[in-house]
């Protein structure tokens, strides 16, 4: 549990770094001090609330009623204020208005929508002019490779082989998501290259831009290392910053990152 909770503690140090840049710079182009954030598919707040807690006015919007009241519970124990909303993320703009964010967090959502497609649409519908989208995902060739490592090698073959999916891109890891569980219950149930992040991101209308790697080496390492020194979790947080927007190690990451612009 200790090395998982580093693990987690190295995501989230570098999701939030690239994203309280994104904020910077939104402010610094439009003059304001509070910006208009949506977190789509925020569940408990894990972002939301720290940027609520930095004053900015935030939407947390999931289907999930459970979750939008334990995303309020913690920003109230924050002394924050954000608004919660049920909702789906194809039909954010019904939800939150159209031209209504100067940045979308969209995290472990594309995954298990309907169509990733129309989720995406809706998000570019929602943000303003030179306005950002974050987009977080669970890598399709990083599944094959952690499942190979891991001595599973009849389901990291199924994996690569798989095909289908509903994004228009080209099949299979040059670019289409996988299709919907191929080993049975799998969880995420859909998963994407760099490349179909991509694909989805401008076919939506907006500009693919910076690119990113989360977790490239820290699902990898056994856990002792980890855990032994005290001074490890840094390093491994150091290590990982470093490679984040390095091809091809980047691409290995269990999820990627990827920034669109209106």
């Amino acid at each position: 549990m200790a090395a998982e909770s580093r693990r987690d503690g190295v995501r989230s140090s570098l999701l939030w770094d690239v994203l309280r840049e994104v904020a910077s710079a939104r402010m610094a182009d439009t003059g304001r001090t509070a910006l208009d954030i949506v977190d789509v598919g925020g569940g408990t707040g894990g972002l939301a609330v720290p940027f609520a807690s930095l004053g900015h006015n935030v939407t947390v919007v999931d289907p999930s009623p459970d979750a939008l009241a334990a995303a309020q519970r913690r920003a109230a124990e924050a002394g924050a204020r954000l608004a919660a909303v049920q909702g789906e993320a194809a039909s954010l703009d019904g939800v939150v208005g159209a031209a209504a964010a100067d940045l979308v967090i969209c995290h472990n959502v594309l995954e298990y929508v309907d169509s990733p497609a129309d989720a995406m649409a809706a998000i570019a519908r929602v943000l303003r002019p030179r306005a950002t989208v974050s987009v977080l995902a669970s890598n399709a060739v990083a599944a094959v490779l952690h499942r190979a490592l891991a001595g599973r090698f009849a389901e990291a073959r199924l994996l690569l082989l798989a095909r289908g999916g509903d994004s228009p891109e080209p099949p299979g890891l040059g670019g289409k998501p996988f299709p919907p569980n191929p080993l049975g219950p799998l969880d995420p149930p859909r998963r994407f290259t760099l490349a179909g992040l991509t694909a989805l991101i401008d076919g939506a209308g907006l500009h693919a831009g910076q690119a990113h790697g989360v977790r490239i080496f820290s699902g990898l390492v056994p856990a002792a290392l980890v855990d032994g020194d005290p001074g490890s979790a840094e390093a491994l947080r150091a290590l990982e910053a470093a490679a984040a927007g390095t091809p091809p190690l980047r691409d290995i990451a269990a999820q990627l990152h990827i920034l669109g612009h209106r």
